[in-house]
Order: C-alpha cells, then structure tokens, then sequence
C-alpha cells in the first residue's frame, strides 16, 4: 500500500478513535494530506506524484516542525514545541525507516570511497551520489554534520 493510501486509511481510522490526543493526529494527517493534494495540484499535468515526491513533502514538514521547535524553546513556548514534536512524530510514521547513526556513518563512508572524495571542496560531488541513498531517511544537517566530521576530523 503507497503512502495516501495508507493516509487516507489512518485518516479514517483516526477520526473513528476516541482515544487521547486523537485530535492531533486527525489535525495532523488531514495536514500532510492537504499539502499531498497542493503539491499534486501544483504539479498537475506533468504526471502524479511518485512516492519520492511524497516521502520528499513529508521530509520538508519535518524540518520545518524542528526549526519551530528551536524557536518556540527559544521563546519560552515549551507548550508549542511539545506541540510541534507531537506533530513530527507522527509525519515520521509515514518517511521510510530512519538510518541509525552507524548506519549512516556506514553509507557515507561507502560514497566517499565511491566517489573519491578527499576534502570538504568536493562535497558537491559527495552529496550528488549520497543524497538519493539518505533521502527521507536522515536528516539533511546530521548527514553534512557527519560528512564533516568524517572528512575534516572535527
């Protein structure tokens, strides 16, 4: 089952529940449905939406629930960022399984080896053959943090 299926399903399923904090996850899934259907209207006529194009929305409101996390703290506003982390939790659901931090170490230090990569100048050609392999499935400030660490010793 793709991605709006299981959606739609849960969506359904949510709204039936009676179960506490039940109103955030509907609030949330029809959230993640919504911005589905803008980025299919916005792409209309150039083909559906794959499940890349999905896993790649639902990456994108995961970071943007983190950032206001950082600045609702920042604020004072510890009931927002609960809020917010309750909200990414549940987008998380539905992106493909994260990889571990030895898993990731791994997968980068295999593309360095693939590509050649010696130095922080050539990071634009590390991350054009690792950025498909950690899509959806790592953080996009963890992986540089990594490649940093990794390649400067840091």
């Amino acid at each position: 089952m793709d991605i709006l299926q299981t959606l739609t399903t849960d969506i359904g399923a949510s709204m039936k529940s009676r179960e506490d904090g039940h109103e955030l996850r509907t609030s949330t899934l029809r959230m993640i449905k919504s911005s589905v259907k803008n980025a299919e209207i916005a792409k209309r006529g150039k083909g559906d939406l794959t499940e890349d194009d999905i896993v790649s929305i639902l990456s994108t409101m995961v970071k943007q629930r983190k950032e206001s996390v950082d600045q609702y703290l920042a604020a004072g506003r510890s009931d927002l960022a609960d809020k917010e982390n309750q909200e990414t939790g549940i987008i998380q659901e539905y992106l493909p399984k994260q990889l571990s931090p030895e898993e990731l170490d791994a997968v980068i230090r295999a593309a360095i080896q693939e590509t050649g990569v010696t130095s922080m100048k050539e990071i634009g050609k590390l991350m054009k053959d690792l950025t498909p392999k950690v899509k959806g499935k790592a953080d996009g400030k963890e992986v540089n943090q990594k490649i940093k660490q990794i390649l400067v010793g840091a």
